[in-house]
């Protein structure tokens, strides 16, 4: 399904998971009620309306939690995957420093895919030990018997075994710092 969100009068037409914009409104179609993932924009209250006229809703802006993010993994590819996780980290980056770690606090449920799992405990403890924090009491016990390089050439894999921040690399997951870093 596609949807119109409107940040004060500008309009953003997009999927319903959030995902990417399209360029026609006029593919709107019907959205009997507001998506569980919010398109992202610059604004901190987007209201969420369909084509039609169904009254908005207005919701909050509230950051992107380890939960949240955790569910949105379900199914999805992996490059929306990479940019979930990217949108998490831009999302923690600009909260306030004392108010991260709830952000950490709740277990996400499986994704279905057990590298997941463990690359969002990996994740959970890496941005956790940035903040000079331990990671959350659910993170500790997670990692794989196999090792994981998310991105698998050959660069790559060097590169990642050199770079893989701590929280990662003994866990079995192996990820350059630099692929974690938001511009």
């Amino acid at each position: 399904m596609l949807l119109v969100a409107t940040s004060g009068s500008t309009p953003f037409v997009c999927r319903s998971d959030g995902l990417e914009p399209y360029p026609a409104p006029g593919r709107v179609l019907d959205l009997p009620e507001p998506p569980a993932v919010p398109v992202v924009v610059d604004a901190r209250v987007i209201e969420w309306t369909n084509v039609c006229g169904v009254e908005g809703q207005r919701r909050a802006y509230e950051p992107l939690t380890l939960v949240r993010l955790g569910k949105l993994l379900v199914g999805a590819t992996e490059s929306a995957r990479w940019r979930f996780v990217a949108e998490f980290l831009e999302e923690y980056r600009w909260e306030p420093v004392g108010s991260r770690a709830r952000l950490l606090d709740e277990e996400p449920a499986t994704t279905g895919d057990e590298r997941w799992d463990v690359f969002l405990a990996a994740l959970a403890e890496h941005v956790a030990a940035r903040d000079g924090r331990d990671g959350p009491a659910w993170a500790g016990s997670r990692s794989l018997r196999r090792f994981w390089f998310p991105f698998n050439g050959r660069a790559a894999r060097a590169d990642a075994i050199v770079h893989a921040p701590a929280a990662f690399r003994r866990r079995g997951v192996f990820v350059a710092r630099q692929e974690l870093e938001v511009a």
